[in-house]
């Protein structure tokens, strides 16, 4: 959701990254799947990454993990006005802060938190980078969802931390205990239109050792192709595909181990 004025609203998911341990093969391996092309490597300093482009617009970008103890995931950014508040908000809401709110270049000020029930994600606060050009389309980021064992503390710590109003999908008389609730930015109405992002429940479904989680979506045009492109490529599939009232998805990991979404919206119900 994107503000007057070309803002991200405070709260909406504004960026992506995936830390990989070889920026290279990410790229051979998200340019064949998504169609995207690469900019310049970070100025020295900054470290090793790149931003992916659709089209010549901003669609993601890719780091080489400077650790190899770190995880290999894709991490969901929320727009943030004043990352120092926001940071404060988290640590208030039983939150922690992984790194703190820091300048990256002349781009903007990132931070990274962990929720109640142990899932990482970001603050962005833009400065010459606002966040995502392309969104909802073929190649580019289209949804986000917290998966979580904890769900009463993680609603209360985003309502709390972004103000969102929470709805739940599909079955309304679930309320409260829904497995899925829906999130909408503060001030804007709880319904599908609005919606920025969701939490999901990790069940039974899910091995036991599953960490609570961001799983980020790209949308794509043919569902079954991105997963046919990505087991070619050497990743897997993890669950699906399968249709959905939002969609045709399917959940894969790449051929480094890093997890994410697809989702042909076309196919929606």
């Amino acid at each position: 959701m994107v503000a007057a004025g070309g803002a991200f609203a405070e709260g909406t998911p504004c960026w992506t990254d995936a830390m990989l341990p070889d920026l290279e093969a990410g790229k051979r391996f998200y340019g064949e799947l998504f169609g995207w092309t690469f900019g310049d490597p970070a100025p020295p300093g900054q470290g090793s990454r790149t931003v992916a482009l659709l089209g010549g617009r901003r669609a993601a970008a890719l780091l080489r993990k400077p650790d190899g103890r770190l995880p290999t995931v894709w991490t969901v950014y929320f727009a943030a006005s004043d990352a120092a508040a926001t940071a404060g908000r988290i640590r208030a809401a039983g939150g922690q802060l992984v790194t703190e709110p820091e300048a990256v270049g002349r781009d903007g000020v990132a931070a990274t938190a962990v929720d109640p029930g142990g899932a990482v994600f970001g603050l962005w606060q833009p400065g010459e980078l606002a966040g995502f050009e392309a969104v909802r389309e073929p190649g580019s980021y289209v949804w986000t969802e917290v998966c979580t064992r904890e769900r009463e503390p993680v609603d209360a710590f985003y309502q709390e931390v972004f103000g969102y109003s929470m709805y739940p999908a599909g079955d309304e008389s679930a309320g409260e205990a829904a497995d899925v609730m829906v999130w909408a930015p503060r001030g804007e109405p709880a319904d599908d239109e609005h919606a920025v992002g969701s939490r999901t429940m990790i069940d039974e479904t899910y091995p036991v050792e599953m960490p609570a989680h961001f799983l980020v979506h790209f949308a794509v045009a043919d569902c079954d192709a991105a997963v046919r492109t990505t087991v070619r490529m050497g990743g897997r599939t993890v669950d699906g595909p399968q249709d959905t009232p939002f969609g045709r998805y399917a959940v894969l990991t790449d051929n480094q181990g890093a997890r994410f979404g697809v989702l042909d919206t076309s196919t929606a119900l």
